[in-house]
């Protein structure tokens, strides 16, 4: 007998519980912030909508399905099943942080401060939720966006939905060698803060910033075309180092490959540094278009 369907509804602590169990109450956050010529007003109010419409979505679950709960910081240590449909309840930002733990199933979108959030991920109210999983579990219409991953030589992999950035673990130079995937030869030596990897879905946000400063003419990815781009942070030219290689895209099939010669980097996806891959000298990884794709109901 297969399982019913179970609806995930993700979410994260929201800005006051951040402050309150950094603070410890309400009143030391509150007076953290008129010391400084804010209110935590706005802040109950934001936490007070975000709550309000977690528990609206999770009543418009069917009774016949089954139900699970999780916070942001622990989606790397959650099991989710094939069967799973994903309702993320908060920012677009969200979406990107589930999406690389996700191995297809469907992704509902709620935004819980309509007007505030972009909405470019989280497209749908918390009023639709009930139609919305209806439509997810009988195959409703997706869009699949393209994802950026990286494969280290050890086997570790890291999946992405907007970029994947490598660098130093601090402000240090990264030293490595940079060049196509399968070309003969150890590539290009650079010295940079990081190379930066990314798709469609992030060509409204960090690769964008580096497409305009480059003054860039390849056209943005869109989030479901099936190639990405890629651009070298700061290189710098030395006897040693060389800059002829600092932008390009990738398409099905191509690759770039980074070999690390610092003592470490840091390989990480969509700002969630804190779920990393850690490489040393002398190890590779490659970068390329992911097999899997996010599945996000329109």
């Amino acid at each position: 007998m297969s399982l019913a369907p179970r609806a995930v509804l993700v979410h994260r602590r929201t800005e006051y519980e951040e402050l309150v169990a950094r603070h410890g109450t309400h009143g030391q956050a509150a007076f953290f912030l008129s010391s400084r010529g804010r209110s935590i007003s706005e802040v109950v109010e934001r936490h007070g909508r975000t709550r309000q419409a977690l528990r609206e979505v999770a009543a418009a679950v069917p009774l016949t399905w089954r139900s699970s709960q999780v916070e942001r910081a622990d989606l790397d240590r959650f099991l989710f099943g094939p069967e799973d449909v994903v309702v993320v309840v908060g920012q677009d930002g969200l979406v990107a942080n589930t999406a690389k733990y996700l191995t297809g199933q469907p992704v509902v979108g709620i935004d819980t401060d309509p007007g505030r959030n972009p909405g470019i991920l989280v497209r749908h109210r918390c009023a639709d939720t009930a139609a919305l999983l209806r439509t997810a579990s009988t195959g409703g219409q997706t869009e699949d966006l393209t994802m950026v991953e990286a494969v280290a030589d050890d086997t570790q992999r890291l999946l992405a939905l907007n970029e994947i950035y490598l660098g130093p673990p601090g402000h240090q130079t990264a030293r490595y060698r940079l060049g196509p995937d399968g070309e003969q030869g150890p590539g290009e030596a650079q010295a940079s803060s990081g190379v930066l990897v990314g798709t469609g879905t992030g060509a409204t946000g960090w690769l964008r910033s580096l497409w305009l400063e480059r003054g860039s003419t390849v056209r943005l990815p869109a989030p479901c075309d099936r190639r990405l781009l890629w651009f070298v942070r700061e290189a710098w030219p030395s006897p040693a180092t060389g800059t002829s290689r600092v932008a390009g895209e990738l398409e099905s099939e191509q690759g770039l490959r980074l070999t690390v010669e610092s003592d470490r980097m840091t390989v990480f996806g969509d700002g969630m540094e804190a779920d990393s891959l850690q490489l040393t000298w002398g190890q590779s990884v490659r970068l390329g278009i992911a097999a899997t794709s996010l599945r996000l109901l329109t």
